[in-house]
């Protein structure tokens, strides 16, 4: 099956819906570079998959994967920080670092098939 839009990529579906709880979640947290850095990070991972995709190249994909595979390594280590100053109970961090995880293993099986 051919990928005919970014939309249709689990990783980008799993990122979007990431970023969507982290966004309620930490919408009325007061540590503004905190919740910032960490949706910061979120969004870049759901947005460089769709950048590289779009760019229309395998070369420029895979890059753009790189860079949101590093993206997610940044919101599993400000998931940490969060849980270490009890911005999240235990086992909401258990969840969203499941989730996040995930998501590095999905773009690593997509930079696979690109390679």
């Amino acid at each position: 099956m051919k990928i005919e839009r970014f939309e249709e990529i689990i990783a980008w579906q799993k990122a979007k819906d990431l970023t969507t709880t982290l966004y309620f979640l930490f919408k009325d947290n007061r540590d503004f570079s905190f919740r910032d850095q960490i949706l910061r990070a979120s969004i870049s991972v759901m947005n460089n998959i769709a950048e590289g995709f779009e760019r229309g190249s395998d070369k420029d994909f895979k890059h753009f994967l790189f860079i949101a595979k590093s993206s997610s390594g940044e919101v599993r280590s400000m998931l940490y920080l969060a849980a270490d100053l009890k911005y999240i109970d235990f086992i909401k961090f258990n969840e969203l670092l499941e989730k996040s995880t995930e998501i590095s293993k999905l773009l690593s099986g997509l930079i696979k098939t690109l390679q």
